[in-house]
């Protein structure tokens, strides 16, 4: 446990105590983009920034999207991982650090589903209608992010660099809507009433093949099968699997910040991303 998630725990005690609830048993669950704490005894979950802040200077933002689109659905009859009953979702900032909150849920982290390509159409059927801002463009932030705080070699940089723009000029004129935004297997968790939706930290509007590049590079599964199994729209796959690679590597570069143990995975996402595009027909 380094400094970062020492700060992250006491802030969200501090924030939840504040509110009137005493976490008395605090557990960390997970620290690698964000650092999730589950403060017993109370069936609450604080979302923390961690390594999220070190590229998102409105990560803020992300945190306040991911409760309204949540409380949207939930209101919907949406299976979610909802805002908890004991505070309210926040978000909150403590110490520099943002914190929101969410319910706790007993949930089979062994579950692999083999349904997820119809309940992503079905999601996306529910956000379709959802009337609030959201960013149009959202990968690209967090790639420009991951350019701005480069601690790799000049050469990587001016190669990530190389893509992106390519990217950019390629950017397809398909339809768009809101999304998930990291539609991967970890987040739909099997719960006692279900598989439930949860993160919608990168939730933006754009066009659904985002969410399916997701699904399709996932390792939790064979994700080009499961992708497979939802109607993909003209224009395919391409340019989404070719952005969803430039922005994994980019995150990987953020976590090795803090993590040394990702620089292998640093390595090998940068290696499959920075290839350059392929003109694609319009």
């Amino acid at each position: 446990m380094d400094e970062l998630t020492r700060r992250g725990v006491r802030a969200a005690v501090a924030v939840a105590g504040s509110l009137g609830l005493r976490a008395s048993d605090p557990v960390v669950l997970r620290d690698v983009s964000n650092l999730l704490v589950h403060l017993r005894p109370a069936p609450v979950v604080a979302r923390v920034a961690t390594s999220t802040a070190l590229a998102r200077v409105d990560v803020a933002e992300h945190f306040r999207r991911a409760v309204d689109v949540t409380a949207y659905l939930a209101g919907r009859g949406v299976p979610v991982v909802g805002p908890p009953d004991e505070v309210p979702a926040g978000p909150f900032t403590h110490d520099g650090m943002v914190v929101s909150f969410a319910e706790w849920v007993a949930h089979d982290p062994t579950w692999v589903p083999t349904d997820f390509a119809p309940r992503l159409a079905d999601l996306h059927a529910e956000l379709r209608s959802y009337p609030g801002p959201l960013p149009d463009r959202g990968p690209l932030a967090d790639i420009d992010a991951a350019r701005a705080g480069w601690t790799r070699p000049a050469d990587q940089l001016d190669s990530f660099t190389a893509v992106r723009d390519a990217l950019v000029e390629r950017w397809p004129a398909d339809e768009v809507q809101p999304l998930h935004g990291d539609a991967h297997p970890g987040n739909l968790l099997m719960t006692a009433n279900g598989p439930v939706w949860n993160d919608f930290e990168d939730t933006w509007r754009g066009p659904v093949t985002w969410d399916l590049a997701c699904l399709a590079l996932t390792g939790r599964l064979d994700g080009m099968a499961a992708a497979s199994g939802y109607p993909v729209p003209r224009g395919g796959l391409a340019f989404p699997l070719r952005l969803r690679r430039l922005h994994a590597a980019g995150w990987l570069t953020v976590l090795e910040r803090r993590f040394p143990e990702y620089r292998d995975a640093a390595d090998e996402q940068l290696e499959a991303a920075l290839v350059p595009p392929v003109d694609r027909p319009h």
